[in-house]
């Protein structure tokens, strides 16, 4: 049975959806003002991998990542670049889909954006205003009070008196209590109408925090499974989304909250209020994206990751010790079929285990590293598809192996028609018994990040 560890219950807990074959799944996704940086990547990789996993299960899995279009660094932005709220967020929406489908991220089922939901936050709001839990302050916002949900803190496991409030939850003399925070904002008159909405309270804009309460309870219902995003959003944002929901509905929010651990560079959180970030197509135009993919899978979800140039190589030369065992024996595409895996199959038995223990991704790829090593010593074309079938669960090593371990050419590098011209006047080399010239290109090439590889079958390259 698959175990989730539910920050919740901060213990791993046997994974029981409310309907037996579904699982209706939300993760917390961008606010899109700027590029994303390597820590949206690890969450859409992760949550990704989450996914596939579940459906690969049996599952019948409903999964909705939000996009924040509207917010104070949004607005703020817009107004710096002299351009519309609207034509900001497209750009980085856009931006951020083709870093995903780089990642090799599928689409979740939904993705809402805040702006689409504001009548079904208004709704909430009334709701908790009703059942006593929100109150208009002195200077028009819309607050919840905190302090009268018996619950609070139930997520972060702090007392209220130890409970402080976090980076985007604004302390204002207005606050009935520090800890509470705002549902609706007030429009001041200098905003543009583009972040104004009519509201029983006057016009003005949600705040963060309501806004995944309500699109999950609107796509998902009032109650569901799984609950995702980075550990940053566990306090406030996650505990407010708990008092929001549980406070207006009366009844549990969300069975399993999943947290994965941040990217770190030098010991310290990757964030852009640090300014040590890295965005992901920065970092693609130095590494390949399944190489991104493979060193954020490669650690397990809820560690911290480490992010440098020599974890990535490091990464990089573990995938192409992967690539090079199917290169070596190319999959016959009859042993493969599809993603379908016979999972009575003793590796496909312990790849299984380990993704059921937590989604242990570095147990399940060390079951690829020991598939690859009976690739190359019984060249089993059972194997070599065996292992291309279960790495594909997790979004890997499907593509032609020799294009992976070509790769593109490198900034001063040869390119492709040079190296095969290279490789032309070594075999000719060789064949007039002229070795010293034949081991001066291979060095050369070598020196150029360019590896030789001679078999029966000829020779073929990679760059290392």
């Amino acid at each position: 049975m698959l175990k989730i560890y539910n920050t919740l219950a901060r213990d791993k807990q046997d994974f029981k959806p409310i309907e037996a074959t579904k699982v209706r799944m939300y993760v917390c996704g961008m606010t899109v003002y700027d590029y994303c940086h390597l820590g949206h990547a690890r969450v859409m990789v992760v949550f990704d991998m989450v996914y596939r996993w579940l459906k690969a299960s049996g599952y019948d899995v409903t999964y909705v990542r939000n996009i924040t279009d509207i917010d104070d660094k949004i607005i703020r932005r817009a107004a710096e670049n002299g351009e519309s709220i609207h034509a900001l967020t497209q750009r980085f929406i856009d931006a951020m889909h083709e870093d995903a489908d780089a990642l090799g991220v599928q689409r979740p089922d939904h993705e809402p954006r805040a702006t689409q939901y504001v009548p079904q936050m208004l709704e909430m709001i009334a709701q908790l205003e009703k059942n006593g839990l929100a109150y208009r302050a002195a200077d028009g916002d819309v607050n919840y009070a905190v302090r009268k949900f018996a619950g609070y803190g139930k997520l972060s496991g702090k007392s209220l008196e130890d409970l402080r409030a976090g980076e985007r939850v604004d302390v204002a003399e207005n606050k009935n209590d520090p800890l509470d925070f705002v549902l609706w904002k007030h429009a001041k008159d200098s905003e543009a109408d583009e972040v104004k909405w009519d509201s029983p309270w006057g016009k003005g804009r949600p705040g963060w925090h309501i806004e995944c309460s309500a699109m999950g309870t609107e796509l998902l219902g009032r109650h569901f499974d799984i609950h995702g995003g980075g550990a940053d959003l566990q306090f406030p944002h996650h505990e407010n989304e708990i008092a929001q929901s549980e406070g207006a509905h009366q009844c549990p929010f969300v069975n399993y909250w999943m947290h994965n651990g941040f990217v770190r560079v030098d010991e310290e959180k990757m964030s852009k209020s640090l300014g040590n970030f890295f965005t992901i197509r920065e970092v693609l135009k130095k590494y390949d994206a399944e190489v991104v993919r493979f060193f954020i899978l490669r650690a397990h979800y809820r560690s911290p990751l480490n992010y440098s140039d020599a974890h990535l190589d490091d990464a990089k030369g573990a995938l192409t010790r992967l690539y090079t065992a199917l290169k070596s024996l190319p999959v016959r595409p009859e042993l493969v079929e599809g993603e379908r895996v016979d999972w009575n199959e003793p590796y496909a038995q312990r790849f299984k285990s380990a993704m059921d223990d937590d989604f242990n991704t570095p147990e399940a790829v060390a079951v690829l590293f020991d598939l690859a090593n009976e690739v190359n010593r019984r060249q089993s074309a059972e194997a070599a598809a065996q292992l291309k079938s279960l790495a594909g669960v997790l979004g890997l090593l499907q593509r032609d192996p020799q294009l992976f371990l070509q790769g593109g050419a490198s900034e001063g590098g040869p390119d492709d028609a040079s190296i095969s011209a290279q490789i032309e006047a070594r075999i000719a080399a060789k064949k007039s018994k002229n070795f010293a010239e034949a081991d001066r290109i291979r060095r050369e090439l070598l020196e150029a990040g360019i590896v030789l590889e001679d078999s029966a079958a000829g020779t073929t390259w990679r760059r290392v």
